[in-house]
């Protein structure tokens, strides 16, 4: 039927070719009609190739790969250096911890199987697969080279291997070290070695470089708290704020305006380091910021986030229904795409095609085509959405529903056979339904369309290696109380107010003397029921009501999960009231 319908559309356009010839004042020029006709006898003329190459990869018993648009990463493309893609005809399109894959117009080439053993012995399983693709979807794969250029060589040149980051870790133990060994330090690019193996040691997700008046501050934001962990001579700021723009292909006489690069830090051993440089004009000189993108982040299972009991039953239903929307709240760093993220890898399998929009993506999910919006060529979140529809997703990430226009898109998205996951800004899960009525969302679309809302904070953990019992305060223990007393009969907890037992860290040189190390979420968690439902399509409800009727529902709340992880051993009492008192 396809071939018959292409033969009818050709026989169409010679028609028409042969109508403009005739006519005078034709409605459309021959030339336009030619290049139409070209470009269609193009695209079947490549259909028939890749039907051939097919054919081919079953006849010799390898699997085949059409290339054109299929998701590719930077990590995967660069994995075989563009030279040796473009002599051996072979490109990598899968390397994650699971195996690789990589494709060839000659899968029988014997160099493909050496390259090929290289690739996975980065691998945890050690599994490779070499796929047969036509010479168009190799072309193709191969202009991603000049999308995804390779990564850079650390400090022009200088490579930092994984043995020398871990000499320099284990040497790190605590920051007084790193403060001593940061001044006594001569060589430039030995300080920004020392600067990444440290904040690595701590797992900080962000180095903070200031000028002030008469010195540098180096400060670390580890589990979500910035510490000052060194400072430096302001003699040495030109030396390390010119190399630092080096290296993040930033402009080096730039001072007066803001600027944003990235760096590659290449690590043969423990794999390459993703780092995010933000440039900003201070009335010292400037500050600069390198975010430390972990795959730890875009890797972390759903189970592995902190829902527990009914709340992670709930939600779990919730995410694997085939429609609907559901909704992550809370204030900017409080782990809303991190869940996202954890809920995406969950449903991630081959079966199932997903799209995100992001601003911007951060960490590169595998198997999942991301999109970043660009409000400069006027791609926006709502222009994004309405593009992603086109491309037949079963499941929609958007990064943040801020306006009117998006909100309605995904709403409408989640009514027609889609699962949509997107953030909300709102302070808690109560606080999401009047948040989108007072948008203008219509009442009688959002309550079919809401599946569950997700209120969350991070709180760090307390360190296991030197967790001792700690004892509250009077006034913090009644406090502690009334807030315990309150948990729903419906929630599955019974909780013992006379037998309360809560832990604290004392601090080691494992977390640097903080006595916390890592992060786990705190959450509330409500799905959509007839009361609800009802409440919505009135058109009119508030905070109070919706949590009302959440807790009718079992929700706890997010102090009241806090406390039940305290006392489980797993965070403190002051860290629960620090982010949801």
């Amino acid at each position: 039927m396809a071939d018959q319908k292409e033969e009818n559309e050709v026989k169409g356009i010679e028609e028409l070719i042969s109508e403009s010839k005739k006519n005078a004042t034709p409605k459309i020029s021959e030339k336009k009609v030619a290049e139409v006709f070209e470009e269609k006898m193009g695209k079947i003329r490549i259909q028939e190739l890749e039907a051939v190459a097919q054919k081919e990869a079953a006849s010799l018993g390898y699997s085949y790969i059409n290339l054109v648009g299929f998701p590719i990463n930077s990590e995967s493309i660069n994995s075989i250096p563009k030279d040796t893609a473009l002599k051996q005809k072979v490109v990598c399109f899968v390397k994650t911890d699971e195996g690789v894959k990589i494709a060839s117009t000659n899968p029988a080439n014997p160099k493909l199987k050496e390259i090929l053993d290289t690739l996975i012995k980065d691998t945890f399983t050690g599994k490779g697969e070499i796929f047969l693709t036509s010479e168009n979807s190799l072309q193709s794969a191969i202009k991603l080279y000049e999308k995804f250029p390779p990564a850079r060589e650390f400090v022009a040149g200088v490579q930092i291997t994984g043995e020398e980051l871990t000499a320099l870790k284990k040497e790190l133990k605590n920051f007084g070290i790193l403060n001593a060994r940061l001044n006594e330090e001569k060589n430039i690019t030995q300080v920004i070695k020392i600067l990444l193996a440290g904040a690595l040691q701590s797992e900080a997700s962000d180095i903070h470089i200031e000028t002030e008046e008469n010195k540098i501050t180096i400060r670390y934001r580890i589990d979500g708290v910035l510490h000052v962990v060194a400072t430096m001579p302001k003699k040495i700021w030109d030396l390390l704020d010119s190399r630092i723009k080096t290296i993040a292909g930033l402009m080096i006489n730039v001072t007066e305006k803001p600027q944003d690069g990235r760096i590659t830090m290449i690590m043969k051993e423990t794999g390459n380091l993703e780092i995010r440089v933000s440039t900003l004009p201070t009335a010292y000189g400037e500050s600069i910021v390198m975010r430390l993108l972990s795959s730890k982040i875009a890797s972390l299972k759903f189970e592995d986030l902190g829902l527990r009991g009914k709340s992670y039953e709930d939600l779990k239903k919730q995410v694997e229904r085939p429609t609907g929307m559901i909704i992550t709240t809370g204030p900017t760093g409080s782990g809303k795409t991190t869940t996202l993220y954890a809920i995406l890898s969950k449903l991630n399998n081959p079966e199932t095609k997903i799209i995100t929009l992001e601003d911007p993506i951060e960490y590169k999910l595998e198997g999942i085509a991301q999109s970043q919006i660009d409000h400069d060529k006027g791609y926006s979140f709502a222009s994004g959405l309405r593009s992603i529809l086109r491309q037949d997703p079963d499941i929609i990430m958007v990064g943040e529903l801020r306006d009117l226009e998006t909100c309605e898109v995904a709403v409408q998205a989640a009514l027609t056979g889609h699962e949509v996951v997107s953030t909300l800004h709102t302070n808690d899960a109560a606080g999401a339904i009047p948040r989108f009525l007072s948008m203008g969302v219509k009442p009688y679309l959002l309550a079919p369309s809401l599946n569950a809302v997700i209120g969350q904070r991070l709180v760090r953990k307390i360190h296991d290696k030197c967790k001792i019992e700690a004892k509250p305060e009077p006034e913090q223990l009644a406090k502690i109380k009334e807030i315990l007393e309150k948990l729903p009969p419906n929630s599955g907890y019974k909780i013992d107010l006379n037998k309360l037992k809560f832990y604290r860290g004392q601090g080691c040189d494992g977390c640097n003397h903080i006595g916390l190390k890592g992060r786990i979420g705190i959450y509330e968690i409500f799905t959509l029921n007839a009361d609800i439902e009802k409440e919505i399509l009135g058109g009119k409800t508030s905070e109070y009501r919706m949590a009302e009727l959440a807790f009718a529902e079992g929700m706890i709340t997010m102090a009241q999960d806090g406390l039940l992880k305290a006392l489980d051993g797993i965070t403190t009492i002051d860290e629960v009231f620090r982010v949801a008192e």
